[in-house]
């Protein structure tokens, strides 16, 4: 409950908010004014009356986290950050949508604006990530401070979030929010702009469902705004929305949905209203219309109401203050849990847990050379071994973990307890195994916002064939560079019965297509263990994909040997010969084994054939030229690929005369691993290709 008081100096900020949006996007010549403009006082209701936060450190760890999940509308958000004092100038937002080294970009990009949690624009995607936002900040606090009262606790903050209609029309938005009333997430509060307006005009068109009701359908708690008066007139009744959030706060049990009816644009003259005030600027003429309104000069760009924006700026006062009351109780909540407090330390740290390693030896030790292990139960068992060091570690799948081994053994799940079924009766907020349902998008769009708004670490899980509907949010996770880590199990051909529909062909040569992400596909227990390894003790980790069978794969003498050090390489020789040799076979996955046998073949016809592992290219890239010159000699023309999909990826290895054995074609219905041979992936057509390569090379 907030003590709310609207002064003039209030309006004046407002107005100026107003003025400096319309004329950044005119400036600029191109950008999206309208909900600038409109949300202004939204905005600077929320920045100052209720988020908690503190200017002079955007990264506060007691702070709520905003998303202003309509990244289009970034101006909204960059002026109130100038407002409060944050490390945004005037020239900044008069350099707005400028060069590649503008710091404020038409949608928002985190890393890049102090004061931004994440980097959207693709609709829907704020929204739901605000959903991971706030299932972070549940499990951490969790993980440290479980038994405090709610409220009183250093770990509690809160999500808000602005969106528009594109937001909740996008299916993201649904599957995410669905999630957020089944987990009764409290912490979070949306502002749902109606205004009624997108590119190709009025939404009416395309959007008529009761939006409220929708969302009370979820399980939200749900109120409504009106700043479009009975009488048709207009005001921006701030008050009524303070009193809204005021009455929402009280609601601790279920996510909130606050729906403000505004007019785009308002008051601009001509553009109020208008879809033409939605993605284009206002022109000059709606400009001076504008500023006059608003009781500024038109013949002034960048009006400054210095006096306004000396009391907007007083936020940063009570923000530090706030700041110095969280450290104390931080600091009291330390002294009182010193085993828990090494834990924050570390995790906050980034740092892996005593006995990481020993957990993964250990577990490595009892695997057998010559048994025949699918490497999703391989990448189940070294989860679970992680896991039991890491408490930071949690995830689940879309409504596959028992297919995609992403069950963490004796885990209670991620839930409110009134919803414990048969299958899982062991359930808790504070879970660690989370379950998305079928909802790949939205599962990973709100494993984006865990690892952006918490300290955790997630993982999460579907087949490797339905990564197509989780997409979009790994594309996000990459151009923010964070560490989300997918199990993208059932991975080629193999999966058999289930037919074309379930087995991936063109998604390795996609993903290694797709800047900034690391796709991993390793060939047995050794190297999935390996590769799980180097993801969390890498530096500059990425985005990951571990890409693994649902069959059984030979685990092999020679991984045993040298994965350790071979698979953080990327590519390495996992079977040499003596001297140079005529032919070098490169393979991932489960087709490693068929380069082995394929070798063994060549040798007994005299053929020195060289196998080379490659679990990940995007590692292998990562090497200097003398260990790439070590592995893959330029002296060796003769070169051949196996791998279960397309060979697009393959071609710069290859060279002119190398030959790929792959996949060009959607897959069969059948038995997996008639399959694979029905579709040439065996060692008899490696052989073929090796022979074929060498007398090319020759020739």
């Amino acid at each position: 409950m907030t003590d709310f008081t609207w002064s003039d100096l209030d309006e004046r900020a407002v107005k100026m908010a107003k003025a400096l949006s319309a004329d950044a996007v005119e400036k600029a010549g191109h950008g999206h004014p309208g909900s600038p403009i409109s949300l202004a006082p939204v905005a600077y209701t929320l920045y100052q009356h209720y988020i908690k936060h503190d200017p002079a450190d955007p990264q506060w760890a007691g702070r709520d986290r905003f998303i202003l999940s309509g990244g289009h509308a970034s101006l909204t958000q960059y002026v109130q950050l100038f407002f409060s004092g944050y490390d945004v100038t005037l020239d900044d937002l008069k350099y707005f949508r400028g060069g590649a080294d503008t710091r404020t970009p038409g949608h928002p990009e985190v890393g890049l604006t102090p004061g931004i949690e994440m980097t959207t624009g693709p609709l829907g995607q704020g929204l739901a990530s605000a959903v991971g936002f706030a299932y972070g900040q549940r499990y951490e606090r969790g993980l440290l401070d479980p038994d405090a009262p709610a409220g009183t606790s250093p770990f509690d903050h809160k999500v808000w979030v602005i969106c528009g209609e594109g937001d909740v029309e996008e299916g993201v938005s649904s599957e995410a929010s669905s999630l957020a009333g089944n987990q009764g997430l409290g912490n979070l509060t949306v502002i749902f702009d109606a205004n009624h307006i997108q590119i190709e005009g009025d939404t009416k068109l395309t959007f008529s469902e009761d939006i409220l009701k929708r969302y009370e359908a979820y399980g939200w708690y749900t109120d409504e705004v009106s700043f479009i008066q009975p009488d048709g007139s207009y005001k921006e009744d701030t008050a009524a929305l303070a009193a809204a959030l005021d009455k929402a706060e009280q609601v601790t049990d279920r996510p909130k949905f606050i729906k403000v009816d505004s007019l785009i644009a308002w008051p601009t003259p001509g553009k109020t209203n208008d879809e033409s005030s939605h993605g284009s600027k206002l022109g000059a003429e709606p400009i001076a219309g504008l500023k006059k309104i608003l009781g500024f000069d038109p013949e002034v760009a960048f009006p400054i109401d210095e006096e306004a924006l000396a009391h907007a700026r007083e936020v940063g006062e009570r923000g530090a203050a706030a700041h110095k009351d969280w450290n104390e109780k931080l600091e009291a909540w330390k002294q009182a849990n010193p085993d828990k407090a090494a834990l924050y330390e570390r995790i906050k740290a980034g740092e892996l847990p005593e006995g990481f390693d020993k957990a993964i030896d250990d577990l490595e030790a009892s695997f057998e050379a010559g048994s025949k292990v699918a490497t999703r139960k391989a990448s189940g068992a070294v989860l679970n071994a992680i896991a039991a060091v890491m408490p930071e570690l949690w995830g689940g799948s879309a409504d596959l973990g028992g297919s995609n081994n992403t069950n963490i053994k004796g885990a209670k799940s991620f839930g409110p307890d009134a919803d414990a079924t048969k299958t899982w009766p062991e359930v808790s907020e504070y879970g660690r195994q989370l379950h998305f349902g079928v909802r790949e998008f939205a599962m990973g769009a709100i494993t984006n916002g865990i690892l952006l708004g918490s300290d955790t670490r997630p993982f999460n899980g579907t087949f490797f064939q339905f990564s197509d509907y989780e997409r979009p949010s790994v594309r996000l996770a990459a151009l923010m560079e964070i560490p989300n880590l997918y199990v993208w199990t059932h991975d080629s051909v193999a999966l058999g019965e289930d037919g074309p529909t379930h087995q991936p062909i063109e998604h390795l040569a996609s993903f290694r297509g797709m800047p900034q992400v690391e796709v991993v596909r390793p060939a047995d227990e050794y190297e999935t263990a390996e590769a799980y390894r180097y993801f969390f003790e890498k530096d500059n980790t990425l985005p990951t994909a571990m890409i693994l069978t649902r069959q059984g794969v030979p685990t092999l003498a020679e991984t045993a040997e040298k994965a350790k050090e071979g698979v953080k390489k990327g590519a390495y020789v996992l079977v040499d010969v003596d001297g140079t040799p005529d032919v070098i076979i490169l393979a991932t996955g489960s087709e490693v084994q068929w380069a082995v046998a394929a070798a063994k073949t060549l040798a007994d016809e005299g053929i020195k054939a060289r196998v080379v592992s490659v679990p990940s290219l995007e590692w292998f890239e990562e090497q200097d030229e003398d260990y790439k010159e070590s592995v893959l000699p330029k002296a060796v023309k003769a070169r051949v690929s196996i791998e279960a999909g397309i060979a697009m990826p393959w071609y710069k290895y290859l060279g002119t005369y190398g030959k790929a054995v792959s996949i060009e074609r959607f897959g069969l219905q059948g038995d997996g691993g008639q399959n694979m041979i029905d579709l040439g992936i065996d060692a008899e057509h490696v052989v073929e290709a090796a022979k074929a390569s060498i007398a090319e090379a020759k020739a």
